[in-house]
C-alpha cells in the first residue's frame, strides 16, 4: 500500500483545513496517510500575543520518520512570499536524509495559505522546488487537472503548483467550499503519481 505523509505548519488553522481536504484525496484512492506537523519554534509567550490558537492533534515529524513514507505533501502558510521558519527549519534538520539519499525518488508536493492573493502562492512553490531537488524527490505539482481551478466565480486561491487558499489580511477568511473541493482532487491526484512512482 502507498504511504504518504502529509506534512504541515498551520498557525491559526488554514493549513490544518485544507490538510484534511488533502487527506480526503489521498484515502479515495485507497493509500495510506497520515497528517503530521513540524515542531513549532516560536514560545507559548509568543503564541498568545499572536492570538495564535491551539494547535491540531497532529503527531509531530521527525526527520527518521520520512524514511517510511513514498510521498510528502507539504502545508505552507506563507510568510512574504516563502515557506514558514518553522517549516524551513524543520528541512534543514534533515540532513543525515540528503547523506545517504533516503529520499531519492519519492514524490514531493505542496499547498499553501497566503493573507492576500498576492501573498506568494506561486513563490513559495517555487522556493520549494529547491529542496525537493537536492533531495532528489519527484515534484508532482497539481497543475490543472481539475477544471474548477479555472473559476472565476469566486476569488480562490492555488495555482499550477498546488492547491491553496487565502485568509484574507486580518486572517479571518477560512477555506471555501471551492477551495477545499481543489484540495481534494489534489490529494487524489498526488496519491494516484506517487503509487506509480513507488512501484
Amino acid at each position: 500500500m502507498t504511504k504518504i505523509a502529509i506534512i504541515v505548519y498551520t498557525l491559526y488553522g488554514h493549513i490544518g483545513t485544507m490538510a484534511e481536504s488533502v487527506w480526503k484525496g489521498v484515502e479515495s484512492t485507497g493509500a495510506e496517510c497520515t497528517i503530521f506537523q513540524v515542531p513549532e519554534t516560536l514560545t507559548d509567550e509568543v503564541l498568545g500575543k499572536m492570538g495564535a490558537p491551539p494547535k491540531p492533534d497532529y503527531p509531530i515529524i521527525t526527520p527518521e520518520e520520512m524514511e517510511n513514507y513514498d510521498g510528502f505533501i507539504f502545508g505552507l502558510s506563507g510568510r512574504y512570499g516563502i515557506m514558514p521558519a518553522q517549516m524551513k527549519t524543520f528541512m534543514d534538520s534533515t540532513g543525515q536524509l540528503w547523506k545517504s539519499g533516503a529520499l531519492v525518488g519519492k514524490a514531493a508536493g505542496c499547498f499553501f495559505s497566503s493573507g492576500t492573493q498576492g501573498g506568494g502562492q506561486e513563490t513559495m512553490g517555487l522556493t520549494t522546488v529547491t529542496f525537493f531537488a537536492h533531495h532528489a524527490m519527484v515534484f508532482v505539482p497539481m497543475g490543472f487537472i481539475d477544471p474548477k481551478a479555472f473559476s472565476f466565480a469566486e476569488a480562490h486561491g492555488g495555482s499550477a503548483y498546488g492547491c491553496g487558499t487565502f485568509a484574507g489580511p486580518d486572517g479571518m477568511r477560512q477555506p471555501s467550499e471551492l477551495e477545499k473541493d481543489l484540495a481534494v482532487s489534489h490529494g487524489k491526484h498526488f496519491a494516484t503519481i506517487t503509487a506509480k512512482l513507488a512501484k
